[in-house]
């Protein structure tokens, strides 16, 4: 499945690079993106969402330093490193969540927290290093969420 746009309450928003999505995780970011995305921009930020950027969804690999297959390799998992809003500000994990605004952080951090209820494992830039520019979102059953 190709992931193009989504739609908040305002309208609709663009997603880039989420060229091979499974329905379930495309299902699940559809509803994170409307009601735990675009709603806290809104209300937090004052603005709503135009775009969600990502690094990807599908990436036939291993876990890095495992032998065992990541979620990206059958397109469960989405890579999602910045927010774009209708005033023009782009918002994201590498610089955002440590040295935004403090509007932008708590952005971030409600995000986050939405993404863990939704998601079965959420990975941050308080995870490891190499999460540091994106959050890892995954579908599945679980409650991983760091």
């Amino acid at each position: 499945m190709f992931l193009r746009s989504l739609a908040g309450d305002g309208g609709r928003f663009a997603v880039t690079n989420a060229n091979r999505i499974a329905c379930p995780l495309a299902q699940t970011v559809s509803a994170w993106a409307r009601y735990g995305v675009d709603r806290a921009a809104r209300q937090m930020l004052g603005s709503p969402l135009v775009r969600i950027e990502t690094f990807g969804a599908y990436s036939c690999r291993n876990v890095a330093g495992t032998a065992r297959r990541s979620a990206h390799a059958n397109a469960l998992a989405l890579d999602v490193s910045a927010f774009v809003l209708a005033d023009g500000r782009r918002i994201t994990l590498q610089e955002g969540w440590d040295g935004g605004t403090e509007a932008e952080r708590r952005f971030l951090r409600v995000v986050h927290a939405s993404a863990c209820k939704r998601f079965g494992t959420v990975l941050s830039p308080d995870y490891n290093a190499a999460h540091a520019d994106h959050f890892h979102l995954e579908a599945g059953d679980g409650s991983f969420c760091r």
